[in-house]
């Protein structure tokens, strides 16, 4: 995975209070969920570049969970989500497969992803860093994060 130079203690607090958040935001659950933080290059004039990241990674993911065909639901279809929050749903039924949240820090866009746990927690973390337009990926699991 390319590295990230971090310029302040700041910066790295702030990073692992999301991370923090992130592992919180996994349990409990009815199902066993993991995620990543992927810090990508792209800032707020580059939406529509960060939408393609967004489209991409959840392929990634929707690729290890062998779910079929998947479409994405946005937070501007619907009001039960805001505006930067995406859910990647099952063709056939509907059935949850990822989600994530668009967050801008710092000047830059960072996603919270987590889908269901397929026990290949490392290959999809591979495959969204992968993705161009991502800097960093940090794994999240229900015990903890990666950093």
């Amino acid at each position: 995975m390319p590295g990230r130079c971090v310029a302040s203690t700041m910066s790295e607090t702030v990073d692992e209070n999301l991370y923090r958040e992130t592992v919180e935001l996994l349990q409990p659950g009815d199902i066993e969920l993991a995620g990543a933080v992927v810090h990508t290059r792209y800032g707020s004039d580059e939406e529509s570049l960060l939408h393609q990241l967004t489209l991409d990674a959840g392929d990634a993911i929707a690729a290890h969970a062998e779910t079929g065909d998947t479409y994405v639901y946005s937070g501007n279809d619907s009001d039960e989500f805001g505006v930067n929050q995406h859910q990647g749903l099952t063709l056939e039924d509907d059935e949850f497969v990822w989600e994530c949240q668009q967050l801008l820090r710092d000047g830059r866009f960072d996603l919270v992803l987590y889908w269901e746990a397929t026990g290949d927690h490392d290959a999809v973390l591979s495959d969204v860093a992968a993705v161009e337009g991502v800097e960093e990926v940090v794994g999240i699991t229900e015990d903890g994060f990666d950093a």
